[in-house]
């Protein structure tokens, strides 16, 4: 597979406190990472950068900013190093080319026959199932 490589001059980090349980630690350190790439300014193809669009749905902002933010574990290297990933697997993605597209078939004349006197034989059982009809 192809890895796709990131600008770092595209790349800010914000580093601010992270939300929930964990005493002091929590309160004191700013060990949640924001991390903001500017993928509108890294020419990407347009196929890509549209895929990208889709694929990071409200991560990304109107100016082509995707924003990503990791809190999941203690130390700011660690956040920092899974947002990273993330974003590295997210433009990864975008990059594959989509799968092919389902090709129409007809169904052959045998299946067709076979379907047909499937059906008939449902009908005809269906049909001796009722009682006998009264004058």
């Amino acid at each position: 597979m192809n890895r796709v490589t990131l600008d770092p001059a595209l790349l800010e980090e914000d580093f601010l406190r992270a939300s929930g349980p964990g005493g002091q630690n929590v309160n004191k350190v700013e060990t949640a990472v924001q991390l903001r790439y500017r993928a509108a300014e890294a020419g990407l193809d347009e196929r890509v950068f549209a895929r990208l669009t889709t694929l990071s749905g409200r991560r990304m902002t109107k100016d082509g900013v995707i924003i990503i933010s990791a809190q999941s574990h203690r130390s700011r290297e660690r956040n920092r190093e899974d947002a990273l990933a993330r974003l590295q697997e997210l433009v990864e993605e975008a990059a594959k080319p989509p799968p092919p597209k389902r090709r129409k078939t007809k169904p052959t004349k045998g299946s067709q026959t076979r379907r047909m006197d499937s059906k008939t034989k449902h009908g005809t059982t269906k049909k001796l199932r009722s009682g006998p009809i009264s004058d």
